[in-house]
């Protein structure tokens, strides 16, 4: 059966991996790893296959998580690769790593391991190691510097020194750098020294020494701060300082920031030498603090940056340069703008205390602003740290708990970030703090800084709470320094600098430069080698990564979706994957992937699926063990894979398929456990007749036993172990419990050292191990120290019993007292146990009874009485009973003041309407008292009302007004308590706006500011931009009433800003914004104008704009137009004109008229003069011309584009027939080709068809025909062989014939000649010319002849396409081709090698294809290598033939081959050569000749035979030789299954266990098992285990529903069906259930024994069914049935019942309901308002009693006045709508208990209804 990983937990997997380690011989070598998993994974070491164990040399580590191997000695014999294997029942990984171990130096003598002393650090193989770093130094300019470092490795390192990341070759000044190389002081290693002569201050920064050798680099960093020395005074007191810098020669620049935010100067300059930097303000030197920083950024600029400007730092800043070259400067002068809304008061800098506060305090304008308060960038919000107080106008910020790094710049900041900035200084130890935060790039360099005020004390750096070593830590003087070289991602983090209580913390963040992650691995493979091994190779990523990786492997089994890793492999190549790397036979697929610091590279898969099965290995066998007589024994053994086994005892198998067991009955008890790769047998309480017992343990692949001893044990006690302290409440069962370790052994025990006797308080018992000492009702005085004593040992119980504790009733809150002299005052306080003591306190000190206190005690009730008290008796009571405490506040009032409050004048201030109370407290409630205002009584009325309420009067005012000011006595006999009223007008509130309006306006538009106040005549001010606005005729104040408004009649730009209405209490914003008018085109008003003009002329354009200031810009076709001689732009007032004084046809298009909003286009189109004919300029003579001569007929015109007209004797001219028309600008052109009679008459040419157009006539004779002739002579012609040959000749008249004639023959048209004509042109053209074509041509026209020679050449052999190099193979053909131009005769080109003609040879051969010549050779041998050349009598081409020897190729493959199971297999192959000796493998493993494998060879066939071939041998089969690789797939099938033994019919009992088995002919095979035709799934009742080759079925406590028919089968095999039958189980009831009576809350216990121990049985209560919960537990022990009821209730009597199966069993269970009580009572007065909803609520002693509600004695009822309610044991009274009739007395009565409660009403006047004002 497989399980998957998901249930199993998680499998291991490596979070550090551990690395190679390279030691000299007799070193100490440790590899270290930290591996996670669940459950944890048993971690082993192994070398050479091999496993580790432990040695006087060799130890294995394990701290949690954390793994190592640690090797003393090491010899050259340990060196090798080490693996770590962790392990689990989830699954299993690895992870190696080699040892080197290197001879030491030849010149040493080797020590012996004995007297190997430890090597000092850094002297070992490896990496280097800094012996010294160097150290921080603060210096001043000129001083000499010198930088040390030591380091030591080997072999020995090289160092070298850098300067802020740079080589010291790279610094732009480093002239004055000197190195000194030298010898490490103590020891092996090497140093260097740099010396600095002469520092300057451009050589502060941070200087890095490197260490560097073949096995890592190591790196230690110091910083160098060069100071300006500090100025001396002039040796003259009489002269003046010389200036800091000389006079600027060039006004500044001017830079403007807002108040509150930052400014940022920076400078380049460059020198040689490198110049030193300083800035100035105002002329005077700055220097870096909170607030001006100074630094150089990554650019080399230097930078000043200020931050939260204000408005003390404008000025001159100025930054000056000098070296010895000479100086310079740069300057800008600073303005800073401040805000138009101000703070009042801005903060104030302060000092405070470390541990102290400190108090930051501002004023804003207005009290309804909102403020915020910064340190810095970080928002505070209010805190005990940071309490933020708000007091009108007034801000204020007090830190508490000052430390460190408080010490900062802190802003408040108002609306629109209006800011107003201090610097709080903290003096303590600490001086200078770090910076909050830090920003590095990976690979730079950190520095943080702290300055303390005494110089020389130790500080501790750390970083997340780890110190940070000391090589990079610096102390000098008042300076410490923390250098971090070339930081990582793991140096980010909280840094901390502590020196004694005060810390200064600054957060490192390191911004790392993005690395790619590694390339996959590539040519991955699988073979499939060994039996249950797999082989997997591949290769590393292409391109190599840079920075080191690994490769990691993982597996999964098909059919699962996770991937679980196997190794990690530092190398590429190969891995052996055996079976025992997998939890579970199955089909594994297997992918790699390489990993590194930056990330993984993508999976690589490997092609296939491997069938793997874990075979079992002994981790650790089984060891003897020695018990004592009594006890457990306990064997256990640890295997490789988790694997089902079997145990042995005496040789007799325990039954593995029960977790516990008996050897026979009545003898040895036992248990088996298997707990994943853990297989355990626990023997239960072994006799010392089981003594000499053989324990043994099976399975596949391992076989183990063990002996058992037992002896006979002293006795000791198994628990407690130690001191026991126990505490209990009086009545509570104590029971002390001792178990010893062996069975009935007596034991005594004592209390304080004295034997106990049994009695009915106090019980021993003993139950086998187990001695008890039983108090059924501990008393106080049980409390004391209990000993459990016997032979020499003891167990001790420290007893402590106490009284339970003591609760207080009532009061449950503060009681005040008022009472006068000689009166009895009573306190009284009521507890919950009558017995529980009390004591009485006044003022702090405990109360003794006298004559003057009385003590009282009665039931749970406690009193203290004063008879007669005196003022002295005043003071503060309580009662303490327990750890609970009631106070009492007793006032004791002579009896000469009747008046106890007030003592002195009251002052009361109130505004209009408000509702006023004046109280004064009397002695005594019957007292009367005499209100006067003003010297006069007063009289109540509805806006005056006198309440009186026990000892309390009050005058109450609802609605003050302005006429109630003044003062108000409270008279009683000859006291008075005097009140004076002060009434004023509510505060003025603006109505509208509630929220800043914002308003935008055009010029010269009424902008109206409107402010609504809550009081029509409260005065307001306006305000604009923080000034008090006056009126004038641009500005408006009006008064409507409770509207104000500001009216801006004609608003200007220069209006807008910011405008406040304030009305003392309360403001209006407003921001106005004025912007300027749109300009309009206003004249024309259409948009767009067509306008005709002649041309040339004069043209205008015209357009009126508003406002008449408005800008415009002409645009023509698209551009822009300027003014120019022959452009006019003009501007009057608002008129804008654009004239062309001498317009032309050209200046015709579109012209545009823009302004800021608008724009017009005007269309000018200019009229062109009529079309006059220029030439000729009077009408031609007549034009005589013979027929067929051309007529050519021209005229100009004055303008190109005019269309004419021609006409014939009247009639319009068509083009054709020997007529064409041309037009070539101006001039117009008619065509005759060949004159003919009909083209004679008159032609004339008018322009446009208009009545009376100019037009011109021309006059065209034609005289009679003409005699035909040849005008021209041929002209004689030489060609090239294969050319064409043209004669051209010229007739009269043009449409003559002629004859051609050749050698006197007339020539024909034919496929060689062609005749063509062209007007008077005759053509004769003799195609492919050839030497018998030469001779003479003759043309014949009339009478007339002409002839010319016709002279044919030889045309040359010349090669288009020309020879290319040739590369073959030996014994391949050849063939080497080329083209010539023309088809030559047979021998007119020859092929030559060498220059010489080629030989007679068979395997020569050549062809001629038209123009293609052919050279082949067959059979090319290497002698047949050279230069070939193909020549004729006017060309040559030449090409090289290159041999290569004859390559081995395979002409007949291997192919896949399948077999079945024990057969034989033959591979065969036949390569291109003969005597070829090659390699054969199977899954990459080369196989040797054998009684399973046949190897043959002969001549070109190879052969390879495999015999008795097993499952695991399928895989790949491949033949090597030389650089030829070829392969086939061999796949051996499985022999089918069998079953050899079947299962067998069963009957069993209900609830027993039913095992059905088969046997199968193999081991490795499923088997599918079946009931009534259904397959089974495994569940927790059905089991499917596989044993070697038995495969059982397992049924758990059968039922009648298991009955039916089961088989099994496997591939086509099958057995059964068998039957199983299952029979009922009979229960009976042997012990019957017994009745219980109980108290409410105690618990009740039913026990019920039945016949079988496998029942399940129900528990019901009053029909109800029992489930297990807080009061309800169900167990079972064995055949016994027990519920426990605890916390009884008076509903849970009733009957109980319990049922298993048919049988039952009854009992009744009685509860005794207790008393209902009170624990919450209600007050004794409340007080309600009229109309509201008054709560009466209690809480009574339990859940579900019923209470009673009574007003003055008389029982209430559910309704509309009245609810009850009940939620558990609390119970209210709900008095809804109340009114001044509900006032009484209401009870609540809960059984014999009752709660009183005095309801006060109070109610109030409404006024009357013209009295209220709506707003």
């Amino acid at each position: 059966m497989k399980a998957s990983s998901g249930d199993q937990g998680s499998p291991p997997c490596f979070l550090r991996f551990p690395r190679p380690v390279r030691v000299v011989s007799g070193a100490e070598a440790e590899l270290k790893c930290v591996v996670l998993g669940e459950p944890p994974p048993v971690v082993v070491w192994e070398k050479g296959g091999q496993q580790l164990a432990a040695s006087e040399r060799l130890s294995f580590l394990a701290d949690g998580a954390e793994h190592g191997l640690l090797l003393n000695g090491a010899l050259p014999t340990d060196a090798g690769v080490y693996v770590c294997r962790a392990r689990n029942v989830a699954g299993e990984a690895y992870a190696a790593a080699a040892i080197t171990v290197l001879e030491p130096p030849a010149s040493e003598p080797e020590p012996q391991p004995a007297e190997l002393p430890l090597p000092p650090p850094g002297s070992g193989e490896g990496a280097p190691v800094f012996l010294a770093g160097p150290r921080s130094q603060w210096v001043l300019r000129g001083a000499e510097v010198v930088l040390t470092c030591q380091a030591g490795g080997l072999p020995e390192p090289t160092l070298y020194w850098e300067k802020d990341g740079m080589a010291l070759d790279e610094v732009w000044d480093s002239s004055h750098f000197a190195l000194e190389p030298g010898r490490a002081e103590d020891g092996p290693g090497a140093s260097l020294a740099l010396r600095i002569l002469a520092a300057r201050l451009p050589d502060s920064g941070v200087y890095v020494c490197h260490a560097r050798n073949a096995h890592g680099h190591a790196q230690a960093g110091a910083l160098l701060q060069v100071q300006q020395p500090p100025e001396s005074p002039p040796a003259d007191p009489d002269e003046a300082p010389a200036p800091v810098v000389e006079p600027l020669k060039c006004a500044p620049k001017t830079f403007w920031v807002n108040e509150g935010k930052h400014a940022k100067f920076r400078c380049y300059v460059m020198g040689k030498p490198e110049p030193e930097i300083e800035w100035h303000w105002e002329g005077l030197p700055l220097l870096p603090d909170r607030r001006r920083l100074m630094y150089r950024d990554r650019d080399g600029g230097f930078v000043l940056k200020v931050l939260y400007c204000q408005a003390k730092d404008r000025g001159l800043y100025v930054c000056a340069a000098r070296n010895s070259a000479g100086q310079t400067l740069s300057a800008v002068q600073l303005h800073v703008k401040e805000p138009r809304l101000r703070f009042t008061r801005p903060l104030q800098d302060v000092e405070g205390r470390e541990h102290g506060i400190a108090v930051l305090e501002c004023k804003v304008p207005n009290s309804r602003i909102p403020t915020a308060w910064f340190r810095e960038d970080q928002r505070l919000l209010p805190c005990r740290k940071y309490e933020q107080i708000e007091e009108g106008t007034v801000r204020r910020l007090i830190i508490h708990r000052l430390k460190a790094d408080d010490d900062g710049v802190y802003l408040c900041e108002m609306r629109g970030r209006v800011r107003t900035v201090a610097n709080v200084t903290v003096k303590g130890p600490i001086l200078k703090r770090l910076p909050r935060k830090l920003d590095v790039l990976e690979g730079e360099n950190a520095v943080l800084l702290v300055e303390t005020l005494e110089a020389g004390v130790q500080g501790r750096w750390s970083r997340d709470g780890e110190e940070l070593p000391a090589i990079c830590q610096t102390t000098s003087g008042h300076m410490h320094a923390l250098v971090l070289p070339g930081v990582t991602r793991e140096d980010a983090g909280e840094v901390t600098f502590s020196l004694g209580n005060s810390h200064t913390t600054a957060l490192l963040r390191v911004k790392c430069i993005k690395h790619s992650p590694p390339g996959p691995p590539v040519s991955a493979e699988m073979f499939k080698g060994q039996k249950n091994t797999v082989l997997l190779t591949w290769k590393p990523p292409e391109p190599a990564p840079e920075t080191p990786f690994i490769y990691r492997l993982e597996r999964q089994e098909v059919g699962s979706e996770d991937w679980i890793q196997c190794f990690s492999i530092e190398k590429a190549g190969a891995v052996e994957v055996p079976g025992d790397c997998v939890p579970s036979e199955g089909d594994y697929r297997f992918r790699i992937c390489a990993v590194s610091g930056h990330g993984r590279s993508p999976h690589v898969v490997f092609h296939g699926s491997a069938h793997l099965v874990p075979t079992a290995r002994l981790v650790a066998g089984l060891e003897d063990v020695q018990v004592y007589d009594g006890e457990d024994a306990v064997f256990s053994l640890d295997l490789s894979t988790i694997i089902q086994g079997t145990w042995f005892l005496n040789g007799e198998e325990l039954k593995s398929n029960e977790p516990e067991g008996q050897v026979e009955p009545g003898a040895l008890r036992y248990h088996v456990e298997q707990k994943g790769l853990q297989h355990r047998l626990i023997l239960h309480a072994v006799k010392h007749q089981d003594s000499g017992a053989l324990v043994g343990f099976s399975c596949p692949g391992v076989q183990d036993s063990a002996a058992l001893t037992i002896q006979e044990s002293p006795v000791h006690i198994l628990s407690p172990q130690n001191k026991v302290s126990l505490t209990f409440t009086t009545s509570d069962r104590v029971v002390l419990t001792c178990e010893l370790s062996r069975v009935d052994f007596p034991a005594m025990w004592y209390k304080d050292g004295q034997k106990v006797e049994e009695s009915e308080l106090l019980v021993v018992k003993m139950d086998g191990r187990k001695h008890r000492l039983i108090l059924p009702e501990a008393k106080v005085q049980d409390s004391g120290e209990f000993e459990c004593r016997t032979e020499g040992v003891s167990a001790f119980f420290n007893v402590t019993v106490q009284d339970p504790p003591v609760h207080i009733v009532d009061p449950r809150e503060h009681v005040f007292v008022h009472a006068i002299t000689s009166e009895c005052v009573m306190l009284a306080c009521e507890v919950d146990r009558e017995d529980a003591p009390v004591r009485w306190y006044k003022d702090g000190q405990e109360v003794e009874e006298n004559d003057f206190v009385v003590l009282e005690n009665e039931g749970p009730h406690r009193r203290l009485v004063l008879p007669a008290t005196q003022p002295s008796d005043g003071g503060e009571f309580q009662c303490v009973a327990g750890d609970e405490r009631a106070y009492f506040t007793v006032t004791i009032t002579d009896v000469s003041s009747w008046i106890v409050y007030p003592s002195g004048k009251v002052y009361v201030a109130a505004v209009c309407l408000e509702r006023v109370v004046l109280t004064c407290e009397l002695c005594r409630p019957w007292a009367e008292v005499r209100w006067t205002k003003d010297g006069e009584e007063v009289v109540e009325s509805p806006a005056l009302l006198l309440q009186k309420e026990d000892t309390i009067r009050r005058l109450v005012l609802p609605a003050v007004q302005l006429e109630d000011s003044g003062e108000y006595l409270c008279e009683i006999d000859d006291e008075s308590a005097s009140f004076t009223v002060t009434v004023t007008e509510p505060p003025v509130r603006i109505l509208y706006p509630r929220d800043e309006v914002a308003l935008i306006a055009v010029t010269l538009e009424c902008v109206v500011l409107m402010c609504e106040l809550s009081q029509e005549d409260a005065p307001v001010r306006w305000y604009k931009d923080g000034l008090e606005v006056e009126e004038s005729e641009a500005l408006v104040l009006e008064r409507d009433g409770a509207r104000c408004r500001l009216v801006l009649p004609a608003a200007q730009p220069e209006d807008g800003g910011e405008f406040v209405c304030d009305a003392g209490d309360d403001s209006a914003f407003f921001t106005v914004t004025v912007t300027a008018p749109p300009e309009r085109i206003v004249h024309p008003a259409a948009r767009s104008l067509d306008l005709h003009f002649g041309a040339p002329g004069r043209v205008e354009l015209r357009c009126e704009v508003a406002p008449a200031g408005s800008q415009v810009r002409w645009y023509k076709d698209g551009l822009e137009v300027e003014a120019s001689d022959a452009l006019h732009l003009g501007a009057e007032g608002p008129t804008r004109t654009l004239t062309l004084p001498h317009a032309q046809p050209e200046d015709a298009g579109e012209y545009v008229c823009e302004t800021r909003d608008e724009a017009i286009t005007f269309n000018v189109i200019l009229a062109e003069p009529p079309v006059q004919f220029l030439a000729p300029e009077t009408a031609p003579s007549p034009l005589s011309v013979a027929p067929g001569e051309p007529v050519v007929l021209s005229c100009e015109l004055s303008r190109a584009g005019a269309p004419v007209i021609w006409s014939h004797n009247g009639k319009p001219v068509q083009e054709g027939e020997g007529l064409e028309l041309h037009a070539e600008g101006p001039r117009r052109v008619l065509c005759i080709q060949a004159a003919g009679p009909a083209h004679a008459g008159l032609y004339t040419c008018q322009s446009g068809a208009a009545p009376g157009a100019p037009s011109l006539s021309f006059t065209v004779q034609v005289a009679e025909p003409l005699p035909v002739k040849l005008v021209s002579e041929l002209t004689p012609l030489t060609v090239h062989e294969g050319d064409d040959a043209t004669f051209r000749c010229e007739v009269s008249p043009a449409d003559a014939d002629v004859t051609w004639l050749r050698n006197g023959a007339v020539v024909a048209p034919g496929p060689q000649v062609e005749m063509a004509r062209n007007g008077s042109s005759r053509i004769l053209t003799l195609r492919g010319c050839q030497l018998g074509d030469a001779g003479t041509v003759t043309v014949r026209a009339g009478s007339t002849a002409a002839s010319a020679r016709l002279h044919v050449r030889e045309t040359e052999l010349l090669f288009l396409r020309r020879l290319q190099d040739v590369r073959a193979e030996e014994g391949q053909d050849v063939c080497l081709e080329v083209e010539t131009g023309r088809v030559g005769a047979v021998g007119a080109v020859r092929w030559v090698r060498g220059g010489q003609p080629l030989p007679h040879d068979s395997r020569l051969s050549m062809a001629q294809d038209g123009h293609i010549h052919r050279l082949f050779i067959h059979g090319v041998v290497l002698a047949d290598q050279g230069t070939y050349g193909c020549e004729s009598h006017n060309d040559r081409t030449l090409a090289r033939l290159s041999v290569r020897p004859r390559q081995l190729r395979v002409l007949r493959p291997l192919e896949d081959v399948t077999i079945s199971e024990g057969g034989s297999a033959t591979f065969q192959l036949e390569l291109s050569q003969e005597g070829v000796t090659g390699e054969w493998a199977r899954g990459g493993v080369r196989l040797h000749p054998g009684p399973k494998c046949h190897i043959h060879s002969e001549g070109q066939s190879h052969q390879l035979v495999l015999s008795g071939l097993g499952l695991a041998d399928s895989g790949c089969v491949s033949f090597t030789a030389d650089s030829l690789r070829c392969a086939a797939r061999l796949v051996v099938r499985e022999v089918p299954v069998t079953i050899v033994r079947g299962p067998q019919d069963l009957e069993v009992t209900e609830g027993d266990t039913a095992t059905f088995e088969c046997e199968l002919s193999q081991a490795l095979a499923d088997v599918t098992w079946e009931k009534d035709g259904r397959a089974l799934t495994p569940s927790p009742r059905l089991r499917l285990q596989a044993l070697g080759t038995r495969r059982l079925l397992q049924l758990r406590r059968c039922g009648p529903s298991d009955a039916g028919t089961y088989s099994c089968a496997v591939g086509t095999a099958r057995a059964g069906p068998v039957r199983l039958i299952v029979h009922d189980r009979t229960v009976e009831v042997l012990s019957e259930l017994l009745s219980v009576s109980a108290r409410e809350g105690d618990g009740a216990t039913f026990e019920c024994t039945v016949s079988e121990a496998e029942t399940t049985g129900r528990w019901e209560l009053g029909g109800r069914l029992l489930r297990p919960g807080a009061r309800v537990r169900i167990r079972q022990e064995g055949k016994k049935h027990i519920l426990v009821l605890s916390e009884l209730r008076p509903e849970d009597a009733g009957e109980v019942r319990f049922q298993a199966g048919p049988a039952q069993s009854l009992a009744l269970l009685e509860v005794e309901a207790l008393p209902l009580q009170m624990c919450r009572r209600p007050p004794r007065e409340k007080t309600i308002l009229v109309g509201r909803r008054a709560v009466l609520e209690v809480t009574v002693s339990r859940s579900g009693g019923h209470v009673f509600w009574l007003r003055e004695g008389a029982q209430l009822c559910p309704g509309d006045k009245y609810e009850m309610r009940s939620h558990g044991p609390t119970h209210s009274l709900v008095i809804r709508d109340v009114r001044p009739e509900d006032q009484g007395t209401y009870c609540c009565q809960a059984g014999q208990d009752s709660a009183h409660t005095r309801l006060l009403v109070e109610g109030f006047s409404l006024l009357p209804l013209d009295h209220v004002s709506l707003s």
